[in-house]
């Protein structure tokens, strides 16, 4: 039942956004101001894993269940212990908390989908 959401990415690779690797390398730049909070087990969680693995991107994940840490800033930070949330770190050290599985998938595939490859 949750397959498509564990570390097996053979679910998802025939379907992933394929780039240039001068496009994936600028991709993953952009990528590293951002961090998933999410569990394993949580359902919504598992629709942001599936998004980012057919993106192809790499963004950090951080499991609030198996680092009591990330759930402590989550909580502090973001204001709710709430997941998934998408940490959007900004120029300048501020930073956007996004919650809602739909609202973090529709602001990836806006900002890295197949629509930013033409």
């Amino acid at each position: 039942m949750f397959e498509p959401w564990s570390d097996d990415k053979k679910e998802f690779s025939s379907d992933s956004i394929k780039r240039t690797p001068e496009v994936q390398l600028e991709v993953d730049s952009a990528t590293k101001s951002l961090a998933l909070y999410y569990y394993q087990t949580c359902w919504f969680c598992g629709i942001v894993r599936a998004t980012i693995e057919r993106l192809n991107l790499n963004i950090e994940l951080r499991d609030i269940h198996d680092n009591t840490g990330h759930l402590d800033r989550l909580v502090r930070e973001g204001g709710s212990g709430v997941v998934p949330c998408l940490y959007i770190g900004n120029p300048g050290g501020t930073a956007e908390w996004l919650y809602e599985s739909q609202d973090i998938s529709n602001y990836l595939e806006e900002r890295f989908g197949a629509k930013t490859l033409v």
